[in-house]
């Protein structure tokens, strides 16, 4: 039994899968690279391929916004009487403890 006409068009405009093609498709996730890695296994930045946003001049009165806005105040962590702060790996074990029931 064969799919009718209309609906074998309507099949063939939906987005390819990696099930329906041979091997060798590879959709991917549409990031692109931003570098190259060398024969030793390490990762070099090619500069020219990385990305760059450019912020307008006058972004106070730029008529576009962000989804964000621009009066919220930076949030401060409360790390009283610890010297490295959040990073702490003492300090991270006993949150840990705390929140897990763990002695």
């Amino acid at each position: 039994m064969k799919a009718t006409q209309p609906l074998f068009r309507r099949l063939r405009r939906l987005a390819l899968t990696t099930k329906q093609v041979n091997g060798g498709y590879y959709k991917g996730t549409g990031s692109g690279s931003t570098g190259r890695h060398t024969k030793h296994g390490n990762y070099v930045i090619e500069w020219h391929k990385v990305r760059t946003y450019i912020v307008p001049e006058q972004l106070k009165t730029f008529k576009l916004t962000p989804f964000v806005t621009k009066n919220m105040e930076p949030l401060k962590g409360n790390f009283e009487g610890d010297k490295k702060g959040g990073l702490s790996g003492q300090r991270y074990l006993s949150r840990w403890k705390e929140e897990n029931g763990v002695d």
